[in-house]
């Protein structure tokens, strides 16, 4: 593999795994200094904005200065405001105001930051001689290994270390995640102007042309948005709840450790046969796959039932995300890449805590097993919607929509 290939992936991993480990840890460490649940709220809802607003923005930026550059300050932000809070500590108490303050701090890094290291994948598939499925795959796959490995290292970091050295571990991640995307050439990565896209308001309307201007791109976009949106209040509220009132906590972690490796295994599968056949075939054989799989997680059956349930809809979303990666590179013009993908992730930040607060009403006022169906029934619509749609009939390269391509006996399912 090339040298370039594996310093991508080397701080993806890193950047990735930091992020997984700060999930748990920030959380346990502002439970153990304030002693209230209702302040990780808080704090949740004041990064929020921040987090949007940031992504919107900066992806400006990301598009205007060298896409290595970029990742490295993005990780150095967000490193530096978990840093932070032990060297707060030093000198005085940790206060609810310390941890929105660096939560806010942090946020501005950390939406930007997938920003950039996506925006910097075009670059490194082409200088890297590496097809941009096997990429693509090879990234989704270490996304899934850090989703697995995190909380556990989160969890065992808990027992050895101490609250603030379990910070200093994560922040450490974030800046070997920077120092190892240094070793990324500069000038391969430089962004060449080809539009007049401008910067500030003018820039990010200029990215919303390309996005909403591209069917493909708002069908996806919308695809992603709703998956957000649906695993978000399944392992945020609606298994939480179901496993408490079975006096199984516990079981959680083995559902989302299914749909990690789930994940897992289906980008894996895409890396190495995605030239097999034809970009519908993985579309729909994905997301397929998803809605058997939501269908058989909504029937809150007994555990096995849920973790099967789980794997498949991990290994279907393995499948279709990697290929909507692919197909984003190639849709996305170079010069504007940052403030697409800014606008997409921003719109991903905000999709957890509508599907939850969705699931938590219909859990109250109906039931939680009610609340499982809807999430099911509003994949299964977004699903069959993307499958349906005229922008997702002809996915092969080159192919033109307004000219039906003839069947490939070999490649078309």
């Amino acid at each position: 593999m090339p040298r370039l290939v594996i310093a991508y992936l080397g701080s993806f991993f890193l950047s990735m795994l930091g992020n997984s480990v700060a999930a748990v840890a920030l959380p346990l460490v502002m439970l153990q200094t304030t002693g209230s649940a209702l302040d990780a709220g808080i704090v949740a809802a004041a990064t929020a904005v921040p987090a949007v607003l940031a992504g919107l923005f900066m992806g400006s930026l990301i598009d205007r200065i060298n896409r290595r550059t970029s990742s490295v300050v993005t990780d150095l932000i967000s490193g530096a405001a978990i840093a932070a809070l032990p060297l707060v500590a030093l000198a005085t108490d940790l206060s609810l105001f310390w941890f929105v303050l660096f939560g806010v701090i942090g946020s501005l890094g950390d939406v930007p930051g997938l920003t950039a290291r996506e925006a910097l994948l075009p670059a490194i598939a082409r200088h890297g001689g590496m097809d941009a499925e096997r990429l693509i795959g090879l990234r989704e796959g270490i996304a899934a290994i850090c989703i697995v490995i995190g909380p556990a290292a989160a969890g065992a970091a808990f027992v050895v270390f101490e609250p603030m050295t379990v910070l200093w571990l994560v922040a450490g991640l974030a800046l070997a995640a920077a120092l190892t995307t240094l070793l990324i050439p500069h000038h391969l990565t430089v962004v060449e102007e080809t539009t007049t896209a401008g910067s500030g308001l003018a820039g990010l309307k200029a990215g919303w042309k390309v996005l909403f201007g591209e069917p493909f791109l708002v069908v996806t976009t919308g695809l992603t948005f709703a998956s957000g949106l649906v695993l978000a209040a399944l392992q945020g509220l609606v298994l939480p709840v179901h496993f408490l009132s079975l006096g199984e906590e516990g079981r959680l972690g083995l559902v989302l450790t299914s749909l990690a490796l789930g994940l897992l295994v289906g980008s894996g599968v895409y890396a190495v046969g995605a030239r097999a056949r034809s970009r519908r075939f993985w579309l729909v054989g994905g997301l397929s796959i998803t809605v058997i799989g939501m269908s058989v997680i909504a029937t809150l059956s007994s555990v096995a039932v849920v973790l099967a349930g789980a794997v498949a809809v991990g290994f279907g979303s393995g499948l279709f995300s990697s290929l909507a990666g692919v197909m984003s590179l190639e849709r996305i013009p170079d010069d504007v890449r940052g403030r697409v993908m800014g606008t997409q992730n921003a719109l991903m930040t905000l999709a957890p805590g509508l599907g939850i607060l969705g699931a938590a009403v219909l859990t109250e006022k109906q039931s939680v097993g009610t609340a499982a169906a809807a999430l099911a029934v509003v994949w299964a619509v977004a699903a069959v919607g993307t499958v349906l749609a005229p922008a997702t009939r002809y996915l092969e390269a080159g192919a033109d929509e307004t000219n039906t391509p003839e069947p490939d006996p070999v490649r078309n399912p």
